[in-house]
């Protein structure tokens, strides 16, 4: 039993893209439970859907596009994690899986299924964690941005191996590409948040809800 589960490691150990499937597989049905936790109402569904718009409109407004995919975007995160401060993570994650899907239309590059399970709904779901600190929207915002840049990397070592210039670690290759793409965002993002009226935003939400 020991030696089976011990070969069936190594066996995953030696070929990662199986064990990042496994590990996607298990993320989408943590977030499936997770996600039971939301009862939608329909002032709720209306702000996902206005949000995800809003979402779709900035990821257009792109300040760089790079040739593997992914851009800098003028915060194009904030509408979700406005969704994530008011509602919770539950509802930022559900948001965030529905606009990674809409993305894959929007900004599609394929190499693999669970390279789009990683290049996709999981950043985006990453959202989530700005629940994690909903009064320091830095914090939280910095939190979010780590969490897409550990699913973007990930599909950088594993998928984009070959487009590393030769002589170059895939795991360097990932990191540099990855940071120079998300780093800009994260500070856009900071930026926008000390510059907009959040709270102000967040109390007017308070106040149609009720």
């Amino acid at each position: 039993m020991i030696e089976t589960l011990t070969q069936n490691f190594q066996t995953l150990i030696e070929n990662p893209s199986s064990a990042f499937a496994l590990l996607g597989v298990l993320l989408l049905i943590f977030f499936c439970m997770y996600a039971r936790r939301i009862k939608f109402s329909t002032r709720m569904l209306v702000y996902i859907s206005l949000m995800i718009a809003v979402t779709i409109l900035l990821k257009e407004v792109r300040l760089y596009h790079f040739p593997q995919g992914g851009s800098v975007t003028l915060g194009s995160m904030i509408p979700l994690m406005l969704l994530t401060y008011r509602y919770g993570a539950p509802v930022g994650m559900f948001a965030g899986f529905v606009f990674g899907l809409i993305e894959i239309l929007i900004d599609p590059f394929i190499l693999h299924p669970i390279q789009v399970l990683f290049d996709y709904p999981l950043p985006c779901m990453a959202v989530g964690l700005a629940a994690m600190f909903p009064k320091n929207f830095i914090a939280s915002a910095i939190l979010v941005f780590v969490g897409k840049f550990i699913c973007h990397f990930i599909s950088g070592v594993v998928f984009f191996a070959s487009y590393a210039p030769e002589g170059t670690s895939p795991i360097i290759y990932s990191l540099t590409v990855n940071a120079s793409m998300i780093i800009p965002e994260c500070i856009i993002c900071c930026v926008l948040l000390k510059v907009l009226p959040i709270e102000r935003l967040l109390n007017a939400m308070d106040k149609k809800n009720g």
